[in-house]
């Protein structure tokens, strides 16, 4: 009895704090055996590549705390790059603005099929993948190079010695722990999916939640689509994103919340996003092959949901 109380009690802090636990392990290793770690070019080096995974992830986990799942945000990130080149004629916030609602549409469409028609995320946010990226190509058939000073800014620039596509995601990440945690839309969230029909018999609007859950999830991915674009100063629908779905996933799920939904872990979220920044940088800074990145990636994913599991 008191061995499976204290298998039971690991694993409960391991499904809670293992993710920080890691970050902390894998950022000693990296300070003491990775050569110029520290500096801080490497830091805003790594900031600035996992801002655009955390943003994507952040609608991920409130998908995923409505028990649903969404793998269009890769497409969508397309989509937006797509339509800030069609549209950057108009000026940089014209643009932007039609990008942000490009996500948002799409991800209406994602809220509709699941909430009103019924079908299984799954299936409704597979089909929006492939046709939401075919739609961006056909927007946007090669890559178009920019150079417009608001983009390039927000791209490339700083304030206070932060970049801005770092700050852009602080800021996002803040104001959905605030939803999640403060507000009454975040707590029907939650309880949407710890039980959908339970909520549905209380009087709770489940459709309306799903519906907003899928739009913001759109609405994230599209801000991280301007983002990417804007630092690479071109648009690239054909390549930007790919696997995006994969990444924020894994972020999600290593951070703590798990698949079945009920919970939302948006700090969880982002050190999951940092865990793997970090890890993939660790093997690539000592020339091990992106294969090795792969397995481990799968390893850790595993050891999440198994925790999940074990701690149900």
């Amino acid at each position: 009895m008191t061995e499976t109380l204290d298998r039971v009690r690991v694993v409960s802090w391991l499904q809670r704090y293992g993710v920080y636990a890691a970050v902390i392990v894998l950022f000693a290793f990296n300070a003491v055996f990775t050569p110029h770690f520290l500096a801080a070019d490497n830091f805003r080096t790594q900031l600035v590549q996992v801002a655009p995974i955390v943003i994507v992830a952040l609608g991920m986990a409130l998908v995923i705390g409505t028990e649903g799942i969404d793998l269009s945000v890769g497409s969508v990130m397309a989509l937006a790059a797509s339509v800030v080149a069609l549209y950057l004629g108009y000026g940089a916030l014209p643009a932007i603005a039609m990008a942000l609602l490009a996500g948002a549409l799409v991800g209406a469409a994602g809220g509709v099929l699941v909430a009103v028609v019924g079908v299984q995320p799954i299936v409704a946010t597979l089909a929006l993948l492939v046709g939401v990226r075919g739609l961006a190509n056909v927007f946007l058939p090669q890559l178009r190079e920019f150079t417009n000073p608001t983009l390039v800014a927000i791209g490339g620039d700083s304030v206070a010695g932060v970049p801005i596509v770092v700050l852009v995601a602080v800021v996002l990440v803040a104001a959905v722990a605030f939803l999640v945690r403060r507000t009454t839309f975040g707590r029907q969230l939650v309880a949407v999916g710890g039980n959908r029909a339970a909520s549905r018999l209380s009087g709770l609007p489940v459709r309306r939640i799903l519906l907003t859950v899928y739009v913001l999830a759109g609405v994230l991915a599209a801000v991280a689509g301007v983002l990417a674009t804007s630092r690479l100063q071109a648009s690239d629908p054909t390549s930007l994103g790919l696997f995006m779905e994969l990444s924020a996933i894994t972020a999600v799920v290593v951070g703590g919340t798990p698949l079945t939904g009920g919970r939302v872990r948006v700090l969880g979220t982002v050190m999951g996003a940092l865990l793997m920044q970090l890890l993939q940088a660790t093997l690539i800074k000592h020339n091990l092959p992106q294969s090795w990145t792969q397995m481990a990636q799968a390893v850790i994913i595993l050891a999440a949901v198994y925790a999940a599991r074990e701690r149900r």
